[in-house]
């Protein structure tokens, strides 16, 4: 048997990772600026991350949801607090589409209603729903465009209220900054607008958290800045450091009942160490601050480099608008050894651990400016 073959792959073969440096099947080190999509939180093999799951293993890794599992009520108490979210209530998943999936599923629960509003240059996963309101006909087939969506332009005030007039509305979803669509965020002024119109018709906002929060942007969430309080969060990514987790904030005034929602292996008792542990490192050793204190060091220095047209984002995801950014990421990969993502082909997206130093950040800035003058 073969793989079935979805994927544009660079020829490198990992084998080993610590903090933000990882290893090839030849030895090679590899600058980690991207952590797999934004996934690895609290850096590559982190001793109290090992510990966590390794402990768990000894004990129960998994059973089913339908006995009690402490460990999740820790999760959420934990999540609640770090985030700010203690009174919102958490559905355990296992990956950031499934995670969307369920977000869409109470919006249109509480509202009765099916239609969902999202954004041009969105990206929200790869199951039906998710599919469907993400922003790239090439990924839906015929099966993900039968749902009720709209698409709006981000902060879009006009297009906002003229799709609102339809009655049928059950949420609006917005990434805290758009990822694959170029690191592009929603003004407060938009967010506000947003959260004032959702409370006069009674949808949901909802807010796609899953690559810009888990204190990736300096503050928890990226909608965080614009101080406005969504109806729905989803979360993956960072959250689980690698281990398959994912969950859904839901606001107070959303009741549960029985059946409404399931799975199997969410949050089962690995995947809920996995992410109580990057909880505890991340406050114990003030990963926010330290995102934003990077990123305010990579942006100051990206800012004096004249070949680069724009730079967007907060804390540690970051966008790099350049001419030709999908070859230049692959020479930071193939020259540099420097991981880094793109989204389209003229913005490099930083995505690295949030617990780099500045060692690590000034290798990425001498990195950067060599590729330039080499090239």
């Amino acid at each position: 048997m073969k793989l079935f073959d979805v994927y544009s792959q660079y020829d490198v073969d990992l084998r080993k990772a610590k903090g933000a440096i990882l290893t090839d099947v030849e030895g090679t080190d590899y600058l980690d600026f991207y952590g797999g999509h934004g996934v690895i939180s609290i850096g590559h093999a982190h001793p109290r991350y090992i510990d966590a799951i390794e402990n768990q293993l000894h004990q129960i890794a998994f059973y089913t949801n339908v006995i009690q599992n402490s460990l999740q009520v820790e999760l959420a108490e934990k999540l609640g607090k770090l985030s700010g979210y203690t009174d919102y209530n958490l559905f355990l998943g296992n990956s950031g589409a499934e995670a969307v999936e369920n977000a869409l599923k109470v919006a249109s629960f509480k509202t009765g209603k099916n239609k969902i509003i999202a954004i041009k240059g969105s990206f929200h996963g790869r199951c039906s729903g998710s599919i469907a309101i993400t922003d790239n006909p090439v990924i839906q087939s015929p099966f993900n465009q039968v749902h009720n969506v709209s698409f709006i332009a981000l902060n879009d005030f006009e297009a906002l209220e003229k799709e609102f007039k339809d009655k049928d509305v059950a949420g609006i979803i917005i990434e805290g900054i758009q990822g694959v669509g170029g690191v592009y965020e929603g003004t407060p002024e938009f967010l506000k607008a947003v959260r004032e119109i959702c409370t006069k018709t009674g949808a949901m906002m909802i807010m796609d958290e899953i690559q810009s929060g888990y204190g990736r942007t300096g503050k928890f969430f990226a909608h965080q800045w614009a101080d406005v309080k969504p109806d729905i969060i989803t979360v993956a990514k960072g959250m689980g450091n690698g281990f398959p987790i994912s969950g859904v904030l839901i606001a107070p005034n959303i009741e549960a009942k029985k059946g409404m929602l399931g799975t199997t292996f969410g949050g089962n008792h690995l995947a809920c160490a996995s992410a109580i542990a990057v909880l505890d490192v991340m406050k114990d050793e003030n990963l926010m601050e330290n995102a934003l204190q990077m990123g305010e060091y990579l942006k100051k220095e990206l800012k004096q480099m004249d070949f680069i047209k724009d730079i967007r984002g907060r804390g540690l995801m970051i966008g790099i608008e350049m001419e030709n950014a999908a070859e230049f990421r692959k020479q930071l990969i193939l020259e540099e050894m420097i991981f880094t993502g793109f989204s389209g082909p003229n913005t490099i997206r930083l995505l690295p651990p949030l617990n780099i130093t500045m060692k690590e950040a000034k290798k990425f800035i001498k990195a950067l400016i060599s590729t330039t003058t080499t090239d």
